[in-house]
């Protein structure tokens, strides 16, 4: 199967913050995990540089826009690298093969009939990059920004957005989960049958970004250039190669809900303008919150993602973020909920878990794991289903729900050891296959929780599969299955995987 994720690009008037990392970690889950299962994935993320408010923090700064995104973009890079994400692009929205192709996609639209001029005049919020109705507003306000918008009159060209109401109907009705969740879905579907107004395509006046073809004295307008670069990526990520007949429309876009109307009712349109297919799917995810308020550089509440993994690691940050807020739903985010998931469930529940698994190896048998699987196992029982299990809800981009299934394994392994008590069974000599038979379920279970955590946990998994004697490398999806641990030799008691962080150190 193919399967192409995409995040949203980001603006680059500002450093990263936890939200951006937020998704750039869901779609890097999603990607590892259809690689475990053998799938051709291509996974992109990158930065949206032709913004109006790029061009204003440039302005303030004392640059040119492009070289106050040079300048910056190290910052949006070292983010998934951070973070080990295995996004295979990473896009620039001034990368000369991403111009080029958007100007080729806008002349589409004109050539199609679909672009006119007129003159548009209304609230501009330079932090959305969107116009805004007087019922969006709030006291006057942005409601998301908390500032006035600007009142902007000029004369640009617009995209018969009108002209795709039916056929962007008739696309909802037909594919039901093409926008999850489906209150999203419903969301989008009314806001097209509500009636669509034709929107603005370029601004005048303004240098920065990709000039219009018919047009060099206007350039697109950031929206027109931006969701352009999910297919403009796909023809130049590889030198001499167009992945776009591989890859396209196999797309699924993770996107917050404050673009949902960009993604999921102008992007169709546009793309069913310019002569292409629809995506395959758009998964609409709610806000990280902190003191219940959308986390923003314009709101000054930010948590630094790269501070907190010098902290705990990039792992627990990956965990955290699947972990506290379920995915697709708005949750508050807090650095004494990280703390507490790093002691509680991955020191404690996991952490605990191999170092007295491996110990006990070390100990009651000097090491040596003998094959032995059993037809009646408890552990057969725990960890059979959960491959398919796992697999339907990461399907489903269920992040939150597939690593609590994985967690309820993680549990019921614990509990196993007390029921067994192996310290006790290797009191007495008679009872010697039982023990082996009891610690390779207690190891081969443990093995299976590695496997099925390598998308979420991807520097703990291996160190748990070598700490078993087992090869780091062997993730693939049909490991997750009882009874594949081979004997072994040399097993020693393993380090912990989440050492003691002291809280003051981590509150600061």
């Amino acid at each position: 199967m193919r399967y192409y994720v995409t995040t949203p690009i980001y603006y680059v008037n500002a450093t990263p913050h936890i939200g951006h990392a937020y998704t750039t970690i869901a779609a890097d889950i999603l990607a590892r995990h259809h690689r475990q299962r053998g799938d051709d994935v291509f996974f992109l993320t990158g930065v949206d540089e032709h913004a109006s408010k790029v061009a204003r923090v440039a302005e303030e700064q004392g640059l040119e826009p492009k070289e106050y995104a040079d300048r910056i973009v190290g910052a949006w890079r070292a983010l998934p690298e951070r973070l080990n994400a295995t996004n295979d692009f990473f896009i620039r929205t001034s990368d000369e093969g991403h111009k080029s192709f958007v100007q080729d996609f806008l002349q589409r639209l004109y050539d199609a009939g679909d672009v006119y001029q007129d003159v548009y005049a209304g609230w501009y919020c330079v932090g959305c990059e969107a116009f805004k109705t007087e019922a969006e507003l709030v006291d006057g306000k942005c409601p998301i920004h908390e500032t006035t918008p600007e009142w902007i009159e000029e004369k640009n060209w617009f995209f018969r957005l009108s002209a795709y109401q039916g056929r962007l109907l008739a696309l909802y009705d037909e594919r039901r989960d093409f926008v999850l969740p489906a209150f999203r879905y419903n969301e989008a579907r009314s806001f097209i049958a509500g009636g669509l107004q034709d929107f603005s395509i370029s601004r005048a006046g303004q240098p920065w970004g990709v000039p219009i073809p018919w047009d060099e004295s206007q350039v697109a307008y950031v929206w027109a250039d931006a969701l352009v670069n999910y297919r403009s990526a796909l023809s130049y990520a590889r030198p001499g190669e167009d992945l776009g007949p591989r890859f396209w429309p196999a797309v699924r876009h993770l996107l917050g809900k404050d673009i949902l109307r960009f993604h999921c009712v102008y992007w169709p349109a546009l793309l069913l303008s310019a002569g292409y297919e629809v995506p395959q799917q758009l998964f609409v995810h709610g806000y990280l919150l902190l003191d219940d308020r959308k986390i923003s550089k314009s709101l000054g509440n930010v948590l630094d993602p790269l501070d907190l993994i010098d902290v705990y690691g990039a792992d627990a940050v990956r965990f955290w973020s699947a972990r506290a807020v379920s995915f697709g739903q708005d949750g508050s985010a807090s650095i004494d909920d990280l703390r507490e998931r790093y002691e509680r469930e991955l020191a404690n529940d996991l952490g605990n878990l191999l170092s007295r698994t491996t110990a006990m190896i070390s100990r009651y048998l000097d090491g040596r794991l003998a094959a032995r699987p059993s037809d009646d196992s408890s552990v057969r029982a725990l960890v059979e289903p959960l491959a398919a299990d796992v697999a339907k809800r990461l399907d489903r981009y269920d992040i939150t729900g597939a690593v609590e299934r994985i967690w309820e394994v993680v549990r019921g392994l614990n509990r196993y050891v007390e029921s067994q008590a192996p310290w006790q069974l290797a009191k007495d000599e008679s009872r010697r296959e039982e023990l082996e038979r009891t610690l390779y379920d207690l190891a081969d279970g443990v093995r299976v929780v590695a496997i099925a955590l390598a998308a979420y946990l991807p520097e703990t998994s291996p160190r748990i599969l070598a700490a078993l004697g087992g090869s780091p490398d062997e993730i693939a999806w049909d490991g997750v299955a009882y009874g594949l641990t081979l004997a072994r030799d040399g097993v020693v008691p393993a380090e912990p995987l989440y050492p003691r962080i002291d809280a003051p150190t981590a509150a600061a």
